[in-house]
């Protein structure tokens, strides 16, 4: 399998209201624009925007090391655990499928580092220009104590 150069960029959505997710995926080679972006990253965090390693479970990280940048910050108890629970384990554990389905080589296991840039849509709005979920939506989807 020829694997590129420079870097590969992928999107997926998936899921409705508030239980939507959006993942942007960025794979490119260690020594490339990909491991500077790897790199950086961590050391230049925003408010609410913490980059963080995407573990399989406790100390175990992903391999391709993988990192999870969260696209809106998690000012909710449920955005909290939904990124550093549910949506980073969903990651690591769809970088290990890709691995194990040979869809990255596996010469590009330890060299290839991602970011992945995600977002998991609010009940208090979606922050995704390009997905807001539609009120009854949300509606529906809303805990019975939250109307």
């Amino acid at each position: 399998m020829t694997f590129a150069s420079t870097a590969l960029i992928g999107e997926a959505f998936v899921g409705e209201g508030a239980n939507a997710a959006h993942t942007n995926i960025v794979l490119g080679r260690r020594g490339g624009p990909v491991e500077t972006a790897w790199a950086t990253a961590p050391a230049t965090p925003s408010a609410g925007h913490v980059p963080f390693v995407t573990v399989l479970r406790p100390s175990v990280p992903v391999q391709p090391p993988t990192l999870f940048v969260p696209k809106a910050a998690a000012g909710t108890d449920l955005h909290q655990r939904a990124t550093w629970g549910a949506a980073q384990a969903g990651l690591a554990q769809g970088v290990a499928d890709a691995v194990e389905a040979g869809d990255l080589p596996p010469a590009a296991v330890l060299g290839t580092p991602h970011v992945a840039d995600v977002l998991d849509a609010a009940r208090a709005g979606a922050a995704n220009p390009f997905y807001t979920p539609p009120r009854e939506v949300l509606d529906r989807t809303e805990p019975a104590v939250a109307r």
